[in-house]
């Protein structure tokens, strides 16, 4: 297949496109600039010029590809409102290009936070919580199923590690050194899902490949990581005493740290022919690359 892919030159779309291209696939990738481009010229890649506001450009990307895997988000917290409805914008504009095709359509979109138990692929993000407009989106990708697209959403954990992360780990670490404590919040039991990212890349190409319309899948390795157990090895690896603290020192990530969050992925690895193969969280941590 001949596969359109948004965020091409960033964390997960490094890893896939080798592998899509490894599977006898031809990629174009989404470059917004002349650094993103030579990256995705790089890895082997077609580059389409544009960014994820360039509607036209996106739609001229999904109406000549055999498949599109959608991976770029702008990653701004100040206004995470204006970066989903940017991300809606592009999934419609995409979309639209792909009505009647059959052609496949897979997008990223994160794990549910469900009080009490372990999320599965069935659940939902409430309507309400900051994830509920990503969720909105995901929903809107799901019915063009009825109009003839092969519609997936692949939920990711709120770790994709791995050597060259800058994610949310780098930035704990970030804190802990700049603060002399490797802190977690309330009493560390918080569970924290996670996947390594070759085995996410591995999850998108099997999903644009073979997923059935409507799906959705979860690329979870570790099922819930307690952050007190993060925050102890981030600690062993440099030195420092682990604590609680207070939420707010993490910044934004306080109100992250502060919801157990586990997420399972039985049912997709019963859907494809996917397990996770590659090391944990916690052994990843103690290799020791996220402190160089």
């Amino acid at each position: 297949m001949k596969i359109f892919v948004t965020g091409a030159s960033g964390w997960i779309g490094s890893a896939l496109v080798p592998g899509l291209l490894a599977a006898g696939h031809d990629v174009v990738g989404l470059a917004r600039s002349a650094a993103s481009a030579e990256v995705v010229t790089a890895l082997g890649a077609e580059v389409l010029r544009g960014d994820l506001g360039d509607l036209g450009v996106l739609r001229t990307g999904a109406e000549a590809a055999d498949g599109v895997i959608h991976l770029a988000f702008i990653h701004d917290f100040t206004d995470f409102p204006a970066a989903v409805k940017a991300d809606g914008d592009a999934i419609g504009a995409m979309g639209d290009a792909l009505v009647g095709s059959g052609k496949p359509f897979v997008i990223a979109s994160g794990t549910p936070v469900v009080p009490g138990r372990v999320a599965t692929e069935h659940d939902r993000n409430a309507s309400g919580s900051p994830a509920a407009g990503r969720e909105a989106n995901a929903q809107a990708l799901l019915a063009m199923a009825e109009h003839a697209v092969r519609s997936v959403v692949v939920r990711l954990p709120r770790t994709v590690h791995g050597e060259g992360d800058h994610g949310f780990v780098a930035r704990l670490i970030s804190i802990a050194r700049e603060r002399g404590v490797s802190g977690y919040v309330g009493d560390g039991s918080n569970r924290w899902p996670a996947v390594h990212v070759l085995d996410a890349a591995h999850m998108f190409r099997l999903a644009v490949e073979q997923a059935p319309a409507g799906s959705v899948l979860h690329a979870v390795g570790d099922e819930g990581v307690p952050i007190g157990e993060i925050a102890a090895g981030i600690g062993r690896r440099l030195g420092l005493p682990t604590a609680s603290v207070p939420p707010e020192q993490f910044g934004f990530l306080g109100g992250i740290l502060a919801h157990d969050q586990p997420a399972s992925s039985w049912l997709t690895q019963h859907t494809l022919p996917w397990s996770p193969v590659q090391p944990g969280l916690l052994e990843d941590l103690a290799k020791g690359h996220y402190f160089e």
